[in-house]
């Protein structure tokens, strides 16, 4: 991976989205990353941003990396001190809008 690419990857997180382990492969994430960050998660029905849809459909169960996690490990990636970032955030997309933010400051 470069940093052009890294970045490239940066720009599409959310925070709020699950990539399935298909897209992480085709978006060139290296393996021992998806290995490491890969997970199953379990739709909550508490609230609408607890529900994981995948193709416009409710599933109860993904298997696949959230970007938030993608976002961190990129950050790391690109030499930001993440833990730093991610202590002063109150929400997935807040960790990945300070990473970004981090980023355009370097």
């Amino acid at each position: 991976m470069n940093r052009s690419h890294a970045l490239m990857l940066l720009s599409e997180c959310t925070g709020n989205d699950i990539w399935s382990i298909e897209y992480c492969r085709l978006r060139l994430i290296p393996e021992a990353w998806i290995k490491q960050l890969r997970d199953t998660y379990e739709s909550g029905f508490d609230s609408n941003d607890a529900m994981i849809f995948y193709r416009e459909k409710l599933v109860n169960q993904f298997a696949g990396v959230r970007d938030v996690d993608l976002a961190c490990k990129l950050g790391q990636f690109l030499g930001l001190e993440v833990d730093r970032i991610v202590s002063s955030q109150y929400s997935r997309s807040g960790v990945v809008g300070a990473i970004r933010e981090a980023m355009e400051e370097s």
